[in-house]
């Protein structure tokens, strides 16, 4: 299927308008009975990955986690909360050790460079975040970036294949591949997973050349929950792991990057050569480590929810999603032509305590599905949208 651009769509839509701190002055004046009991544990924001607190909300949930079992304070990256949270981690994807990165970039890049060694070249999708979105990071370490799949979501173990054997005869002086490099789900898709089997076939391919697999899992909750497949199963077909701390486990900011611990073991000297080494990190890790036990449950129950809520959505004249391949949280809603999606955005707002993505200049409505889903009964979030989209 076509791509979109997720970045130039969220820039053209009210998003770009709509800070988080002012959230609570877009309900001040509405007259609607809704409105008298609003608060934050109510509202459902359909635009991010996670909650997306602001730095009041973010302060509040802090001190109450403080409150209910006292921070122990990290130093540069060792000890308290963070060595706990590493722990945490290494059990969650079944390996050997974990360590704390700073960035996500940080965390691919060190973990191709790592498994790679002095192979210079390293296989990637296309569309994914290494080969897009770290900015040629790829160059301080070296490495050469083989994109493949061009604008699709994922290559084939065919292709893969099919790619290794041609590139000694592209090349008049052939050098080697280090690391094949995989991101699920991906983000550029719209966060349409990767089959499992693939997945598989892919591994096989990989070991029958010994070359390393990594894993940039930064949304593996929301595969998971979406696919069915368990964080431990995808983490087994991969020499190392990525997983985002803010996309929507709470923290403002972190990375997990797991793998065996002779692996992890060479970075905290790669960490502090690249300018990683942080004094502090110990808010971000005990934001994410309050977070995690109850992660993996949450997002089965906001799929659930956002199964039901779709039908419900797609029974109304007009309305219809746009089908994806293997979708996970994102989705793109068809509305009525004549509907004022500013007006919809507006009354969602003001009267339900709703957040949507208003893009003007677009005929679909992006509803980003989390845990925000969960704040409010299903029948009521139904019926407001239900209700905003007849009269808009």
């Amino acid at each position: 299927m076509a791509k979109f651009d997720r970045r130039s769509f969220l820039k053209s839509s009210a998003l770009a308008a709509i800070p988080s701190l002012s959230i609570g002055s877009a309900f001040a004046n509405s007259k609607s009975e809704f409105t008298e009991n609003f608060k934050v544990s109510d509202r459902v924001v359909f635009r991010f990955d996670g909650a997306q607190l602001s730095p009041m909300e973010y302060l509040n949930k802090l001190q109450k986690i403080n409150t209910e079992s006292p921070i122990q304070m990290d130093s540069y990256g060792k000890g308290g909360v963070v060595e706990a949270l590493e722990k945490k981690f290494a059990a969650v994807t079944g390996k050997e050790k974990a360590i704390y990165m700073p960035t996500g970039t940080l965390a691919n890049q060190l973990a191709i460079a790592a498994l790679s060694g002095n192979q210079p070249k390293v296989i990637v999708q296309d569309i994914s975040h290494i080969n897009r979105d770290e900015a040629d990071a790829n160059l301080v370490y070296n490495k050469q970036l083989v994109p493949l799949a061009d604008n699709k979501t994922y290559f084939t173990a065919a292709e893969l294949e099919d790619k290794i054997k041609r590139l000694p005869s592209e090349e008049y002086f052939y050098s080697g591949i280090g690391a094949v490099s995989i991101e699920n789900p991906v983000r550029r898709a719209f966060g349409e997973y990767i089959p499992f089997d693939e997945l598989k076939a892919i591994k096989k391919v990989c070991d029958a050349r010994s070359i390393k697999m990594h894993l940039d899992a930064a949304r593996i909750y929301i595969a998971s929950a979406w696919s069915g497949v368990s964080i431990q199963e995808y983490s087994s077909l991969f020499d190392t792991v990525y997983i985002s701390l803010y996309k929507y486990l709470g923290a403002n900011g972190g990375a997990i990057l797991c793998g065996n611990a002779e692996l992890i073991d060479q970075l905290p000297r790669q960490i502090k050569i690249h300018g990683g080494n942080i004094q502090a990190n110990w808010e971000n890790a005990a934001m994410s480590l309050h977070s995690l036990d109850t992660m993996e449950q949450k997002w089965k129950d906001v799929k659930n929810r956002s199964d039901e809520l779709l039908a419900a959505l797609e029974s109304l004249p007009g309305v219809s999603i746009r089908p994806k391949e293997n979708p996970t949280n994102i989705y793109f809603l068809q509305l009525p032509e004549d509907l004022q999606i500013e007006k919809m955005s507006a009354r969602l707002s003001e009267e339900f305590n709703i957040q949507i993505n208003a893009n003007p200049n677009s005929k679909d409505l992006m509803l980003m599905m989390n845990e925000t889903l969960l704040n409010q009964p299903l029948e009521k979030i139904i019926l407001a949208l239900k209700a905003s989209i007849s009269q808009s």
